[in-house]
């Protein structure tokens, strides 16, 4: 099963497994990690699974779509590397994906 390593703001890491087929957010729901919510449940409709995406991950993910662009231009403190963590699917080629959480969102 691949893993993720979530960073919180302060530098804890959290890494956890990963079912293949879940969302990177359903992943940190699953697993309660701190610093992803992810109110609209994965539908792309409110950017409280922000993440930064290590710079190495950011060419390997698919590209950002329209729909995740625009709720990216309204979430705070983004990176050039901000994903919303319910649009990224875990397949195996994910694993050692890491994901820095934005202090917005603790």
């Amino acid at each position: 099963m691949p893993k993720i390593t979530f960073v919180e703001h302060n530098g804890t890491q959290h890494i956890v497994e990963a079912p293949i087929g879940k969302s990177v957010m359903q992943v940190a729901v699953d697993n309660m990690l701190p610093g992803i919510v992810g109110d609209c449940g994965g539908c792309c409709s409110c950017a409280t699974c922000h993440g930064y995406v290590a710079p190495e991950w950011a060419a390997k993910l698919p590209p950002v779509q329209e729909d995740e662009e625009m709720m990216l231009e309204g979430a705070l403190h983004t990176r050039p590397t901000s994903r919303l963590t319910c649009q990224i699917v875990v397949g195996p080629d994910i694993d050692g994906l890491v994901v820095e959480l934005p202090v917005s969102q603790f």
